[in-house]
């Protein structure tokens, strides 16, 4: 018995672009100290001061030449090149800083995704300028970003978030490339299996058990193969190696903080109960957090007493939280420099701002050598 077949839909008609700043904390630190550019630059406390704890946030490209990547841990980035200078960062600065390239993106279109604080989608199908040509847009951003703040960035254009992605990564740093739609397939069929999102660690294995080792193989395998085996994921992949992702680029604010409080309608008296208390709300701002994939570095702890006199105080860090263990740690610290348990306790809360997207590794795409740079009128 056949398979019952519905007939794909393929939306070609928007112009995404996606921008992803080259290396962009390491490169920020060289652009303000040049003489870092000619060695390796790891952005993250070096091992040695933290017991081997830690993990690398991002490095600049002669650092990638000995294995090093973001998410690693710092001590396996020492291990690999122990003469690399480690800088623990400045979020603050990168954080400004990428105001500063979101404005020149809202120059063109209002309607703009950011994916983390060193990467965005934007819709320019209509865009601000009535530019027709998508890559032209995408030349104009990586101009005035180089014009603006002396930083590089790469850009992927295409018709959906999906392709605009993988485009993006092909030709790092400073890299401008086109996927059009009579393109995608020959694009995707070329790809090695694992460089499709969410063909991770433990899935990749069983994909080579099924024969498929590039985006050709995938295109091969049946819709309803591919739901058995995958679920959710196989519907998503039989649909995306045939360039379909009707993902459309969602409109996000920036969210200053997030938080929880408690009130009490009997005041908490013991120091167990405000600590039991505080561990619990972490725990809810951690899930919040995570709702939102987002992490911070400022913890504000607010305590109101039983005569309604309140404390606010805050610490802020030079590293994100966004565990309940890690929270819960920080308040605690603050609350040891409040106290006044004694007087009865009616509210507590816990607050995280100075928030940050959770910064995703970039991907580098060994595909085709021919040049896709083309300024197509359809894009």
């Amino acid at each position: 018995m056949s398979e019952l077949q519905f007939p794909l839909k393929n939306d070609t008609s928007r112009k995404i672009i996606h921008i992803d700043m080259d290396a962009f904390f390491a490169s920020v630190e060289e652009r303000d100290n040049p003489e870092l550019a000619a060695h390796p630059l790891v952005i993250a406390r070096h091992p040695s001061d933290t017991g081997g704890r830690g993990v690398v946030t991002t490095a600049n490209y002669r650092a990638r030449q000995f294995g090093i990547h973001s998410a690693m841990s710092a001590q396996k980035a020492y291990e690999l090149c122990p003469e690399a200078i480690f800088i623990p960062g400045n979020h603050e600065k990168y954080r400004q800083i990428s105001q500063q390239v979101r404005q020149v993106f809202r120059r063109y279109t209002d309607i703009i995704e950011p994916v983390s604080i060193d990467e965005a989608y934007l819709d320019v199908t209509h865009n601000k300028k009535n530019i027709q040509s998508a890559v032209k847009i995408a030349r104009l951003i990586q101009q005035e970003v180089w014009e603006e703040v002396h930083l590089t960035c790469s850009a992927g254009v295409s018709y959906n978030k999906f392709l605009a992605k993988l485009s993006s990564d092909y030709r790092k740093p400073r890299g401008l490339t086109l996927v059009a739609p009579d393109e995608a397939v020959a694009f995707l069929q070329a790809l090695p299996i694992d460089k499709f999102h969410g063909i991770g660690k433990k899935t990749l294995p069983r994909m080579h058990e099924l024969g498929i080792f590039t985006g050709g193989d995938l295109y091969q395998k049946s819709e309803m193969e591919l739901i058995r085996e995958f679920g959710k994921m196989g519907y998503s992949l039989y649909r995306k190696v045939r360039g379909i992702h009707d993902s459309p680029v969602n409109v996000t604010r920036d969210r200053k903080s997030v938080g929880k409080e408690h009130t009490y309608g009997s005041p908490l008296s013991g120091e167990d109960q405000v600590l039991g208390q505080l561990r619990k709300i972490a725990e809810e701002v951690a899930v919040a957090l995570k709702k939102v994939g987002k992490h911070g570095q400022t913890v504000v702890l607010k305590v109101r007493y039983a005569d309604y006199t309140a404390v606010t105080k805050r610490h802020t860090l030079n590293r994100y939280v966004a565990t309940k263990e890690a929270i819960f740690s920080e308040a605690s610290l603050i609350w040891e420099e409040i106290l006044g348990v004694e007087q009865g306790i009616r509210l507590l809360g816990i607050t995280l701002t100075n928030l940050d997207p959770v910064t995703y590794e970039n991907i580098t795409l060994p595909l085709w050598e021919s040049d896709k740079n083309s300024d197509l009128h359809e894009k």
